[in-house]
């Protein structure tokens, strides 16, 4: 379904999203990439069920599926938020141009009751969690307390920190920590961004939010150095678009007042 097929069927969007299973199913990945055994539970219906209207939404674009790189025979879906966004407008557009209005401010915060601590944890601590951690701290405007770790720390690749200063963001003083270094420590929210993390994040005191956003390892794409670089800077690019949303998240849920 394109943009334009809403100018002749406009309710067809809402349509998609006013069956309740399908409303569920992308209430329950709106902050956290999930299996479909996790999605079962979370909607409480048989797993065929589930798999018929997940292939609706993806059909429709709003939600994509990857293999786990930690366990090929597990299959990770998530919801593509620019996309239920760009539909949700132009379905207004398509009532009214004044209904609604495309641009939302994805930008710094501006007011938080309490500073708020996220972890964010991948394997090598080397790109993703790093790129993750860069983003949120150049957009909380001191605000949160972020940090990043590994599994299995290694190094801060160069390309990653190549690929920030292109979206303005400078990581180079940056570097890698090991996961053992914030056991037993109180996070409000602990955000994997590695299949491989997910599988081996501890449990931490002070019941944190645990999120996993499913990011593919850009260190492990080969060929060409302009390729490899390209996996790091799409990362970049796709943390950033994540990280946008996690702040209206924090907005809705901490009291948190984000600028224009």
């Amino acid at each position: 379904m394109t943009s334009s097929s809403l100018n002749s069927e406009p309710l067809e969007f809402f349509k998609l999203l006013g069956h309740g299973i399908r409303w569920q199913l992308l209430k329950a990945l709106s902050t956290t990439d999930l299996h479909v055994r996790e999605l079962v539970e979370a909607v409480n219906q048989p797993q065929n069920l589930v798999s018929y209207h997940l292939r609706k939404l993806r059909d429709h674009g709003l939600v994509d599926e990857h293999r786990s790189i930690a366990d090929s025979r597990e299959v990770y879906y998530s919801i593509d938020l620019d996309r239920v966004r760009e539909l949700y407008f132009a379905t207004g557009q398509a009532l009214h141009p004044a209904v609604c209005n495309g641009h939302y401010a994805l930008d710094q915060l501006k007011n938080l009751d309490k500073k708020l601590r996220i972890l964010f944890l991948c394997t090598h601590n080397s790109a993703r969690s790093q790129i993750a951690e860069g983003i949120l701290r150049s957009r909380s405007n001191g605000l949160v307390e972020v940090f990043s770790a590994g599994t299995e720390p290694g190094q801060v690749h160069p390309m990653a920190v190549q690929a920030m200063a292109e979206i303005g963001v400078d990581i180079s003083d940056q570097h890698s920590k090991s996961l053992d270094e914030f056991i037993g420590q109180r996070f409000d929210y602990i955000i994997t961004v590695c299949d491989r993390a997910r599988e081996n994040c501890p449990v931490f005191p002070g019941d944190p939010v645990y999120v996993h956003w499913s990011f593919p390892d850009p260190l492990e794409v080969g060929g060409r150095e302009e390729l490899r670089y390209y996996a790091f800077r799409q990362t970049a690019v796709q943390m950033r678009t994540r990280i946008g949303y996690l702040l209206i998240h924090f907005q809705r849920q901490h009291g948190i007042a984000v600028a224009k």
